[in-house]
């Protein structure tokens, strides 16, 4: 129970964005470490986070595990044939390779869509990488020390031309078995004779399924340069939507500040008036003092003077 937990909490780690990867990596060691697990904390410490186009293929293998099969599926098939003495096996590994290119192909699209909802560019470079770790987890497909899918963490390169090799290999002994018996069976009848019709048949149909095989190359590559161009679209208008609301919010501020300093012109205008109108009123009221203060002045005297005229004195 504990290790099937464990390796739950390791694969989880796995299908996270790229960008928590080390945050969950360190939130796992340490829940391990005061579990007192200390092999499985250094265990999860060691593991790398893995660069953007092994992170892709292991996105894949857990999105996309039909199409994922497929590609193991045929490079199951590919060995298998390989390894068979059954009259029909360059047929058969050639029909594996065909099933092995168009699995790739469409990984290649689905690893395209996954790096651009996922906020990444889908360069050339990134997209080659994931191709050929796909190529390299087919080739391991029978192996039991190949890579283990959907926990990589570095790009996987292919055993070597060992496949390639082992069908060329093939085809050849299928080819000079067919000759020898041929020489055999007609060495004392007639010399050996010219190819026949259907050899070049035979001939022009592998050249065109070779042109055919390149051609695919080219979609792909093609198909490649699409979308880093669309991507480059989609960047630069959201550039550009990101620029015009700046410049609309900035039109805006200048709008309201303008209005701010009309209504503040204008309060300061009104607050001047009113300040020149008080000016006014206490210089007003500054002589009215002062008349009624000489007012009172005389009223005095006068009211003096008819005390000192008093009869009665």
């Amino acid at each position: 129970m504990v290790k099937n937990k464990f390796d739950d909490d390791v694969d989880i780690l796995f299908t996270l964005p790229l960008s928590e990867f080390i945050g969950a990596r360190k939130a796992l060691s340490a829940r391990l470490k005061k579990e007192g697990r200390g092999n499985d904390a250094e265990f999860v410490t060691s593991l790398a986070k893995p660069p953007i186009s092994a992170w892709t293929v292991n996105q894949l293998y857990w999105d996309h595990r039909e199409e994922f099969d497929e590609l193991i599926d045929a490079g199951q098939r590919f060995r298998k044939a390989q390894t068979s003495r059954n009259a029909n096996k360059v047929v058969d590994m050639r029909d594996a390779l065909d099933a092995r290119r168009e699995a790739l192909t469409q990984l290649s699209d689905l690893a395209t869509t996954l790096l651009i909802e996922a906020g990444h560019n889908p360069s050339l470079e990134t997209l080659r990488r994931i191709t050929t770790t796909l190529e390299a987890i087919s080739a391991y497909a029978s192996s039991t020390d190949g890579p283990a899918p959907g926990r990589l963490t570095k790009d996987v390169d292919p055993p070597g031309f060992e496949s390639l090799a082992g069908f060329t290999a093939s085809a050849a002994s299928t080819k000079s078995a067919g000759v020898s018996h041929s020489q055999k069976s007609s060495s004392v009848a007639k010399p050996q004779s010219k190819a026949t019709p259907a050899s070049k048949t035979s001939q022009l149909k592998e050249v065109h399924q070779a042109k055919i095989a390149d051609a695919k190359v080219s979609l792909q590559e093609a198909k490649k340069l699409l979308v880093d161009a669309r991507a480059a679209v989609q960047r630069l208008e959201k550039q550009q939507e990101k620029i015009d609301r700046e410049a609309k919010d900035a039109e805006k501020q200048k709008r309201d500040a303008e209005q701010r300093f009309k209504k503040a012109s204008a309060v300061s205008e009104m607050a001047n008036r009113r300040a020149r109108s008080l000016a006014d009123e206490v210089e007003d009221a500054t002589k009215a003092v002062a008349d009624a203060k000489s007012s009172v002045e005389k009223a005095l005297k006068d009211l003096e003077t008819l005390f000192r005229q008093s009869p009665g004195k």
